[in-house]
């Protein structure tokens, strides 16, 4: 049992950022439909936050590889 708790770590942290990544989608689609011109705009706003959310999601699975050596 001495590496899994990292991996458990990194487990909790991918689920935060799942759901991360759900809310943020899940807020864009709402605005553009709603208002179908704000597309070109909120898109950008909603890939910056995705990639936000998967990059603390790879560095959490950093931390838990170093950690774990």
């Amino acid at each position: 049992m001495h590496g899994s708790l990292n991996l458990i770590g990194y487990g909790l942290a991918s689920i935060g950022s799942a759901i991360g990544v759900g809310l943020i989608f899940a807020a864009y689609i709402n605005g553009v439909a709603r208002q179908p011109e704000a597309q070109r705009i909120l898109q950008p706003i909603a890939l910056l936050g995705f990639a936000l959310a998967e990059a603390l999601a790879i560095l959490a699975l950093v931390f838990a590889f170093v950690i774990g050596a």
